[in-house]
């Protein structure tokens, strides 16, 4: 398979590429000099650590008492 490079130094990766490495839209890409080559391998994931971790702790009081008790209370509203 081919593909050409353009005036911006872009490339697309053929469908069936893609397809077989789940390369989808905002997908991280890794290149990687090789003796005279070039290799495209796919990156890590594009989500954020901390997006990954979202919602796996569990408290047993709600986040603004543990924040309350960190920061001391919140001035009141007039």
């Amino acid at each position: 398979m081919t593909s050409t490079i353009s005036s911006k130094g872009q490339i697309t990766v053929p469908a069936r590429i893609r397809e077989q490495l789940g390369l989808l839209p905002g997908t991280r890409v890794i290149f990687e000099l090789r003796k005279g080559a070039a290799l495209l391998r796919k990156g890590g994931q594009a989500v954020h650590p901390v997006d990954r971790l979202y919602g796996t702790l569990k408290l047993s009081r709600s986040t603004d008492e543990l924040l309350d008790e960190m920061r001391g209370p919140r001035p009141k509203r007039r």
